[in-house]
């Protein structure tokens, strides 16, 4: 665990009941992210905020300067917990993020937030790439109906394909309470 951190990606306001970009089942996975976020500071396990940040005050959501785009008071950062704000859907593009982990000794993440199929998705994939170990714990994320073509693709369904993918990437789907268990060890 020496060498573990909990990345907390986009959880913000936008994401929830009544914001712009409402995702579903968000309120039980930020519950997810939030009793990960109380066990890893029992346990002094860093935890790093991701906040997207839109500079455009035209975009749909997460605009720079608005309430929206403020990480969600569930799971509000402290003022010792760094808050790494991107403007791209990989968390690791144009920021400083790699290199705060490598200053910090870390070599392998646990991974929540939102949105699963995208910048989940692509912060997991560029951690695998970068060499971390990547666990996801999966019921501490969320997504959104989607669609290709004529078909509609339920959130569920979403979910359970990019985990799958994600898990053939080579991370490590887990549950948050396992997770929790894990570190009270």
């Amino acid at each position: 665990m020496a060498d573990t951190a909990l990345l907390v990606i986009d959880v913000q306001n936008d994401y929830f009941p009544g914001g712009k970009y409402p995702l579903a089942g968000m309120d039980a996975a930020a519950a997810k992210v939030a009793d990960l976020i109380a066990a890893a500071r029992w346990n002094r396990i860093p935890v790093i905020h991701v906040r997207h940040e839109s500079p455009s005050s035209e975009a749909d959501f997460f605009a720079e300067g608005t309430p929206g785009a403020e990480i969600h008071g569930a799971v509000a950062p402290l003022p010792d917990e760094p808050v790494v704000v991107k403007h791209n859907v990989n968390a690791f593009l144009d920021t400083g993020l790699d290199g705060l982990l490598k200053e910090k000794g870390i070599g392998s993440l646990v991974i929540v937030g939102a949105m699963s199929h995208m910048c989940v998705d692509a912060a997991t994939r560029a951690a695998l790439d970068l060499g971390y170990g990547v666990t996801l714990a999966h019921d501490a994320t969320a997504t959104r109906d989607l669609a290709f073509g004529d078909v509609a693709v339920p959130a569920a369904s979403v979910q359970a394909a990019l985990m799958a993918a994600l898990e053939f990437a080579g991370a490590t789907p887990r549950t948050a309470g396992a997770i929790v268990t894990d570190w009270a060890g």
